[in-house]
């Protein structure tokens, strides 16, 4: 009887101290305010939302660039896309740059994903690829460029292995075809205060939304797959907003739309549920917390990130105390020949530098975007500034988050301000010349960062 309590008790302290299980939820172009536990009064998210009130909800958690390719890449390598190669959009990492598989294998785990791919070369990225696609039509069956059958499988095979999964949905990314979008009539939105209110606009959110309220059941399922398997428990599961959406003054913007991102982490037994952080946090911060959660040492690597897991263990209350940003045009579909911007904020001040601000920003929206043509029909002093303010920038832009959430007034320039805009000039020099970042020189050579074939092609190592 006493070799049975000893046998249980140590068998207790095992399956407590065990490895979790890790999971990361990539949402695809997706502004952090749209979604209900964020405070959006209209877009459906239960899954979501769900989360949430069973785990922690970020504030301040922040994209290291505000298009897909770099900023997938930074996030899993922990190293911001200057420093480890992979700068502009469609890009690659420099030789011998790690990620995600190769830090977790070596503790025992298995490490896949499912769904988009947007990393090269694929030898650095070694996941296993249970299946997907890059991009959704909508002419294919629902999920049929995410099986989640595969993760099932996947998540099955090995009772006795922890493993590492990214579940990496295509949604909410235009086309925004997914979805029923007839529970959101255009005429009863409410249009968020940055984006003019057009006809075009509203009917562009009811097909936006319709696809996060689509991609949030792809989290539901993924959710009741952990529930069935009797995973839940022992997974770490974080979701996040990806980058902005395809809305102006979002994707491909250092704005606060544009790089804030949503984040919502639920480990129960270990993450305090309905729990929220203010901790400033950037995407290079999540490998080398996994890395720590796995059981391994994630302040060790050469990460620009560091690990948040004491945040998420209530033992820490901060993280950092700046995060930056970094976009480039050079690369982009209807992008600008060159304009770069760089961009570091605290939380509350947010700081950007346009390299090339004697040049007009372009891209997507402004070639052939209907939404933002629509604004341009407008009779307003409104409509007129935010076309004109998307497409002509100052130099450098100082913004107040707290008074100033939308990003509309900038207060580079302002006497009154002009102590916390140099702290932040000189917080961003710092972190350019610490990343190799040349400026300008930089931006000239971002194109030799893209593969000649597409990162996510099969001839580039990876299969759907």
């Amino acid at each position: 009887m006493k070799t049975l309590c000893y046998f249980l008790f140590f068998a207790a302290i095992s399956s407590a101290n065990a490895a979790p299980n890790l999971l990361i939820f990539l949402a695809d172009d997706m502004t952090f305010t749209d979604l209900g536990c964020y405070g959006n009064p209209d877009v459906k998210t239960s899954a979501i939302d769900k989360l949430a009130t069973e785990g922690m909800r970020f504030t301040k958690f922040y994209s290291s660039t505000p298009t897909c390719s770099p900023l997938r890449q930074s996030l899993y390598t922990g190293i911001y896309p200057i420093r480890n190669g992979a700068h502009p959009n469609h890009s690659q990492v420099y030789e011998g740059v790690k990620s995600l598989p190769h830090y977790l294998r070596p503790l025992g785990y298995r490490v896949a994903i499912v769904g988009k791919r947007h990393e090269a070369p694929a030898e650095a990225f070694p996941f296993e690829m249970l299946g997907g696609s890059h991009g959704d039509s909508g002419k294919t069956p629902d999920g049929a460029d995410l099986p989640l059958d595969k993760a099932r499988e996947f998540i099955q095979r090995d009772a006795d292995q922890p493993w590492c999964l990214v579940v990496s949905s295509n949604q909410p990314h235009t086309p925004w075809n997914r979805g029923d979008a007839l529970v959101y009539p255009p005429e009863k939105l409410t249009v968020p205060p940055y984006l003019v209110d057009t006809p075009e606009t509203r009917e562009g959110l009811s097909k936006y939304y319709a696809e996060i309220t689509y991609m949030d059941g792809q989290v539901a399922e993924v959710m009741q797959i952990l529930q069935e398997t009797g995973e839940e428990n022992d997974t770490a599961f974080l979701w996040l907003s990806e980058q902005g959406s395809q809305l102006p003054f979002c994707k491909w913007t250092c704005y606060d739309t544009g790089i804030h991102a949503a984040a919502v982490m639920r480990w129960p037994g270990k993450i305090a549920a309905a729990s929220e952080s203010d901790a400033l946090i950037s995407y290079v911060d999540v490998v080398p917390t996994f890395l720590e959660l796995a059981g391994g040492k994630g302040a060790d690597q050469d990460f620009d990130g560091k690990p948040f897991a004491a945040v998420l263990r209530g033992e820490k209350t901060t993280h950092h105390d700046f995060v930056f940003a970094t976009h480039t045009t050079r690369g982009i579909y209807n992008g600008s020949e060159a304009y770069a911007t760089r961009a570091v904020t605290d939380g509350n001040f947010l700081f950007i530098r346009n390299l090339h601000a004697d040049e007009s920003f372009q891209n997507m929206v402004t070639a052939k975007d209907e939404i933002f043509r629509s604004w341009k029909t407008v009779d307003s002093d409104f409509a007129r500034e935010r076309v004109s303010s998307y497409q002509k920038r100052p130099a450098e832009e100082l913004f107040n988050l707290k008074s100033d959430p939308w990003c509309f007034k900038s207060l580079a320039g302002d006497a009154g301000f002009a102590a916390k805009q140099k702290v932040m000039q000189t917080e961003l020099d710092s972190w350019m010349r610490q990343q190799g970042d040349r400026g300008n020189e930089t931006e000239r050579d971002a194109e030799n960062r893209q593969p000649k074939v597409k990162p996510w092609s099969k001839k580039n190592g990876y299969t759907q």
